[in-house]
């Protein structure tokens, strides 16, 4: 149980980390440009995070979808990384602020199916 809460904890540590990353673009695009420095240093600060948690999910006892939504952090990751760093005739880097969205997304989802599986109203039922 303590590696599920640590692991509960884990993701929602990455799930602000996430949600701090989408405030400082709105900063660095509608207020200072200085902040797109500490975007890209949160982004390489806590990108590590994501190979933990899906190390994590595969030996702590999860369902396949919570092991699924983990494994996608570090592919939406590298697609983030590779859209804007990667220069191509298509410009994949319109694709940047999706990718970002989506990743805000599953790791949300990730946070809600964990926090159900130790949420203490989830547990009573077990005990009925």
């Amino acid at each position: 149980r303590w590696m599920q809460s640590g692991f509960y904890a884990t993701s929602v540590v990455f799930n602000i980390c996430l949600i701090a990353q989408l405030l400082t673009v709105g900063f660095a695009y509608f207020n200072n440009p200085a902040w797109w420095d500490i975007h890209v240093w949160l982004v390489r600060g806590y990108s590590g995070m994501s190979l933990i948690l899906l190390g994590w999910s595969f030996i702590t006892p999860f369902s396949h979808r919570i092991q699924r939504l983990t494994a996608s952090l570090p592919v939406l990751l590298g697609l983030q990384f590779a859209s804007i760093h990667l220069k191509s005739p298509f410009h994949l880097e319109v694709l940047h602020p999706l990718i970002g969205f989506t990743l805000l997304s599953v790791s949300s989802s990730l946070v809600h199916c964990v926090w159900r599986i130790l949420s203490p109203a989830n547990h009573q039922n077990d005990q009925v």
